[in-house]
């Protein structure tokens, strides 16, 4: 790396990471703000864990917002290069802005994969381990413990409802399953159950029919189409997944269409997430780059900042119509990114080697 380099890139990054860390600041001083949250775990599991949701929380939103912060923070970069005329004596030497950009962009993937990959995975194990998030949907409902499922195999269709055991999706207690009109029983208690090699394996279990007296056992098993992976995104949000568990979930066996979309759209979204800040970045070079007679960038901040708002707004929402099946999530993951890097280099390519 030549010491053009480094001063462009450490230059870009400090700036970057100073914006970071801002939101990051604010981001915990709103989540301090949910005094319910933090009594509610000061007193099931201490203060540190408390302070810890709250710094686990703000990271995560921090990892969501990377769009506008790499954005803003380039902006703020190339803005302090250019009011030094640091970038015009660069130009002057005869080195091209795809030269210069050329560090910045390879440094900014490689930090995004990284985080892509493991810091996001490592937040999201603090979060899961703290309170995980809930994910309500047309198959599964009910709060932290309370959880219904429709359930099928084959033309077969029913519903169970029981209390989660911890956080396991897959285990439930005080269970009770509600079998179509034409079973041999209507509906079937049971103290304990699990799922295991595609079937419902209940336990302490009590039968139901309309014409029978109720029959009492200790076991019963249901055949059910849905595995382990497929409940836990039924039942939690994707987001409280890591890379690589995403990764094993996909490559298994699910029927659930919706939970699949939803695994397919977060784990694509986490391998677009480098070509996406290098869009921002290339966007933030297209509209500050060029040289400037006056040292007024009023303007430029505050279009940086609603460019970056925006990009921010078209990923969530492309997210959310992944998730739900409406776009595929190849496109909703990979759309943005590849708008952002078109924009940054067709405007990048009219104004530094378009204009006459």
């Amino acid at each position: 790396m030549s010491s053009l380099d480094w001063l462009v890139t450490n230059r870009i990054l400090s700036r970057i990471a100073l914006v970071v860390f801002v939101f990051f600041g604010l981001i915990c001083l709103t989540e301090s703000l949910d005094s319910w949250r933090f009594e509610f775990l000061t007193n099931t599991r201490g203060q540190d864990i408390a302070i810890l949701a709250i710094v686990a929380n703000a990271a995560r939103w921090s990892i969501k917002a990377l769009p506008v912060t790499v954005l803003i923070g380039g902006i703020i970069a190339l803005i302090d290069l250019q009011s030094h005329r640091e970038l015009l004596v660069i130009k002057a030497s005869g080195i091209s802005i795809w030269r210069i950009i050329y560090t910045p962009i390879i440094a900014i993937a490689i930090i995004a994969a990284s985080i892509s990959v493991f810091i996001d995975a490592k937040v999201t194990e603090i979060n899961r381990s703290i309170m995980p998030s809930l994910q309500t949907t047309t198959q599964s409902v009910g709060g932290n413990k309370q959880v219904w499922l429709e359930q099928s195999f084959g033309e077969m269709r029913y519903v169970i409802e029981g209390d989660k055991i911890g956080f396991k999706v897959y285990e439930l207690k005080n269970i009770t399953v509600f079998l179509p009109p034409k079973s041999e029983y209507s509906r079937v208690e049971a103290k304990t159950g699990y799922l295991s090699n595609g079937e419902w394996l209940l336990e302490n279990v009590t039968l139901f029919a309309p014409s029978k007296a109720a029959k009492i056992a200790e076991k019963y098993s249901i055949a059910t189409s849905s595995n382990i992976s497929e409940l836990e995104l039924r039942l939690a949000s994707t987001d409280d997944f890591t890379f690589f568990e995403l990764k094993d979930a996909l490559a298994s066996d699910m029927n659930d269409p919706i939970a699949q979309a939803a695994a397919a759209t977060r784990f694509a979204k986490l391998m677009a997430l480098p070509a996406l800040l290098v869009g921002v970045l290339l966007i933030a070079f297209a509209f500050t780059s060029q040289f400037r007679r006056t040292d007024s960038y009023g303007r430029v901040i505050v279009t940086g900042i609603i460019l970056g708002f925006i990009v921010f707004v078209i990923t969530e929402m492309a997210d959310r119509a992944g998730s739900a099946g409406v776009l595929s999530p190849m496109l909703a993951a990979w759309g943005s990114p590849i708008v952002a890097i078109v924009i940054g280099i067709t405007v990048l390519l009219y104004k530094e080697d378009g204009e006459t």
